[in-house]
């Protein structure tokens, strides 16, 4: 009986072999696992390919990091168990809301409406997936061809771009293009697993640099992140001293506001493409069919989503810097992300941490962002070369080119005096609904 509750739930692992390192052309499948040890070692590889993105992304939103650490080891367990352990993934915190987030706190938002307008945005994630769950995965495909999920995702992506350069690159512009310089060449000289955390290792290098900067130039003279032109160092540690080793992180209850609502809703098509994808490339490592728990993987999301942002937690989704570790050692087992998740629950548990990654210096943010950013953005034309996205059909082409001019432009449609669209939520309504309408009439 309590192995079978156990298989039902996605921990009754058996050990794969002897235990011992898969032979060449083995896999060690989800349901699989080697020995503690070895578990425990690959459970850590995971922490530090998910570390970077899952506390830079709540720095970006101005949500706090410690926090966001700690709720993605409890989303991700939270996971495991919805999908019953067949899709073996890590929960860190999600892109796709930055944007939107921006655009909120631009318009005076503080937290509270951050995290409501996400809370909300992950119901509906949620209620997505429980109607693909009943009539079946075609459904993701009919309503979000590829044309138009790539569209959303490059919207999202490059509407950033003048976050990087009004709030973030002016803070430290040497430090930030050093920063940038090191993230490339990580992604392209380094090989295997050190590539694929390229962005931790250049925020490391960018913070290091910045300390010694200080050191050797003395404090800087610039904007910070509000604007304001003052001298000061750009690595302040002051707090790092007052935090404590223990307690839990900062949280705070959600409240709701129409407009922060709407400017993030458009996030759910990126999500959806997203967790879609994570499924198809699990599916494909590991030979399984896996169309029949992809809406239970986007419930999941949706519904840990929810629960972190109404702690004061970010929003999470599947990383696909933890599908490039599985690819790297073939081994697919479930038991090393509930290892990566005990310890990410742990870190999220100590301040002084968080004090550290929240002194992080703009300039390094700088750099980091004119990468992140622009790779979220090009994720969206990668949907449309792997799906083969034909752009001399003018049913394709028109809703998307007007879309993504409008997205990313930040065009703005004024609804009422005190109501309007604008940016990412108007540029995905016109690709949305001009795409559909389109489609409808040329049938006719």
């Amino acid at each position: 009986m309590r192995q079978g509750l156990g298989a039902k739930l996605g921990i009754g692992w058996r050990v794969h072999g002897d235990g011992s390192t898969p032979r060449p052309g083995e896999t060690v499948a989800p349901d699989e696992r080697l020995s503690w040890g070895r578990t425990i070692g690959l459970g850590a590889q995971h922490v530090v390919a998910m570390f970077g993105a899952t506390f830079v992304f709540p720095v970006l939103m101005g949500l706090d990091p410690n926090l966001a650490i700690m709720v993605s080891g409890a989303a991700t367990i939270l996971f495991l168990l919805i999908v019953q352990g067949r899709i073996p993934s890590y929960l860190g915190s999600s892109a796709s809301f930055v944007g939107a987030v921006a655009v909120i706190r631009a318009g005076g938002g503080d937290s509270s409406a951050v995290t409501g307008a996400i809370l909300v945005c992950a119901l509906v994630l949620a209620a997505f997936g429980l109607v693909i769950h009943v009539v079946g995965a075609q459904a993701v495909h009919r309503l979000l061809p590829p044309a138009v999920s790539g569209a959303v995702v490059m919207l999202i992506g490059f509407n950033l771009a003048p976050v990087v350069a009004e709030t973030y690159w002016p803070q430290d512009q040497w430090i930030a293009l050093i920063t940038m310089v090191v993230v490339l060449g990580c992604s392209v000289l380094l090989r295997g697993f050190w590539s694929r955390i390229a962005v931790l290792l250049g925020l490391v290098a960018g913070y290091a640099l910045s300390w010694l900067f200080d050191r050797g130039f003395g404090p800087i003279t610039a904007p910070d992140g509000s604007g304001q032109v003052s001298t000061h160092p750009r690595v302040d540690l002051s707090a790092v001293a007052d935090a404590s080793w223990f307690g839990l992180p900062s949280l705070h209850a959600p409240s709701f506001d129409a407009a922060a609502i709407i400017v993030v809703l458009p996030a759910v098509i990126a999500l959806i493409a997203e967790n879609t994808g994570h499924v198809k490339a699990v599916e494909e490592m590991t030979g399984t069919r896996l169309d029949g728990s992809l809406g239970r993987a986007i419930f999941a999301d949706g519904f840990a989503s929810a629960l972190s942002s109404a702690v004061g937690g970010p929003p999470t989704t599947t990383y696909a810097e933890n599908i490039g570790v599985m690819a790297a050692t073939r081994v697919y087992s479930t038991a090393a992300y509930w290892v990566a998740a005990i310890v990410a629950i742990l870190f999220g548990l100590c301040p002084k941490f968080g004090a550290v990654v929240a002194a992080t210096p703009g300039g390094v943010l700088g750099g980091i962002t004119v990468v992140l950013y622009g790779m979220i953005g090009l994720l969206g034309a990668k949907i449309w070369v792997e799906n083969r996205v034909d752009f001399g059909d003018p049913v394709n082409l028109l809703p998307l080119a007007a879309g993504l001019v409008v997205g990313i432009g930040g065009v703005s449609l004024q609804i009422t005096p005190r109501f309007s669209l604008s940016g990412i939520a108007l540029g995905t309504l016109v690709t949305l609904l001009g795409y559909h309408l389109l489609r409808v009439l040329v049938r006719r």
